[in-house]
């Protein structure tokens, strides 16, 4: 049996909840499974449609740190375990257990001062256990840099699910939205400084010029949505720049299917990382490529000048070139073919064979 520790599950929606999701149902299919979640409002007709027990755990943030670390030891003394399996390296800095431990990390959350306290806690829980899953190469490296110990770490990137069939109404509600709309952007994600929408928003004004049909679309909500909706209007953009949140999930993949390039430039904001970039896998899956920024981990979904660029998120310029050089010709039709074919190899039945390496 493996134990799945984890603060971010479903029913809650979010990038991390798809990927402990992911994570728990494939390991469900090799391995006998015991989930410890926060509690989730909704939970129990989830919890109750899955073979694998799921324990829940409420109560204010600080206080359910420690009960949960508290039904867990207890588990663990009474039970026969092989490992666990962490979402967070503070999942594990309260169990007590000399059972293998495996952590994931994902960028921004190991992404602290040097020597800090909280750098300190990272290490001593991190260099504790028998694998840190990294999940690319660029927060394996930001991993190093800050202290720990290289040996332990091993990098498995994000997995994802083969898409289902498309709802034609869906589509159909999609092109009457559109009409004669082209080329399409789309951007997939929260609305923070990070994902950068406001140089993408910038080098839509130049880019304007040139293609007076063009479109952006942006799916999420966020902090930055009020600052970014006033830059619009202030570049007069309001008919090329569409914003949608609390859309369906059927709504939201049509978008993405009828979209010719995702963009999401990423950038580093004060200690906040783009450690990997599952948006940009789920794009490819319908042969739409990507740009993203070379500060972060968009490089390990992204191969450069195949299936989509790497530009720096910093520089406007850049952004504006490579968004440029896609559009003409339209060299996004070959880069979203190359996207489509080579996105298997994220697919989560590939992705745990990595994990089973590591586990046996």
């Amino acid at each position: 049996m493996y134990l799945i520790v984890t603060r971010a599950f479903p029913p809650e929606l979010g990038g991390m909840q798809n990927l402990m999701w992911g994570l728990t149902k494939e390991m469900s299919k090799n391995f006998m499974i015991k989930v410890f979640a926060d509690y989730e409002e909704n939970h129990k007709e989830f919890d109750k449609k899955y073979s694998f027990s799921i324990e829940r755990v409420g109560g204010i943030k600080f206080l359910r740190k420690i009960r949960k670390a508290q039904l867990i030891n207890e588990f663990l003394k009474e039970n026969k375990v092989q490992g666990v399996i962490a979402d967070h390296w503070k999942s594990l800095e309260l169990i007590k257990t000399d059972k293998k431990k495996y952590c994931l990390i994902h960028g921004k959350e190991i992404n602290h001062p040097k020597r800090s306290s909280v750098n300190k806690r990272i290490i001593k829980v991190l260099n504790n256990v028998e694998k840190v899953i990294s999940n690319s190469e660029y927060t394996r490296n930001l991993a190093i840099d800050n202290g720990i110990n290289q040996d332990k770490i091993i990098v498995i990137n994000p997995g994802t699910n083969p898409t289902k069939e498309l709802n034609k109404e869906s589509l159909e509600k999609v092109e009457s939205l559109l009409k004669i709309k082209t080329p399409r952007l789309i951007t997939v994600s929260r609305f923070d400084k990070r994902k950068n929408h406001e140089k993408v928003i910038m080098a839509l004004r130049n880019l304007k010029q040139q293609y007076p049909d063009i479109v952006y679309i942006c799916i999420g909500h966020g902090d930055e949505e009020k600052n970014l909706k006033k830059l619009v209007k202030e570049l007069n953009l309001s008919a090329q720049v569409m914003f949608f949140k609390d859309i369906s999930e059927d709504l939201k993949n049509s978008l993405l299917a009828k979209s010719n390039i995702f963009v999401m430039p990423s950038i580093i904001h004060k200690t906040s990382v783009e450690g990997f970039g599952i948006v940009y896998i789920e794009a490819a899956q319908y042969g739409v490529p990507s740009l993203g920024g070379k500060d972060g981990g968009a490089s390990d979904a992204i191969d450069h000048n195949k299936n989509g660029l790497i530009c720096d998120g910093n520089n406007l310029g850049d952004i504006y070139s490579s968004l440029n050089s896609m559009i003409e010709n339209k060299k996004y039709l070959e880069f979203g073919k190359n996207a489509k074919d080579s996105v298997s190899r994220f697919y989560w039945s590939n992705i745990i064979e990595e994990y089973k390496k590591i586990l046996n």
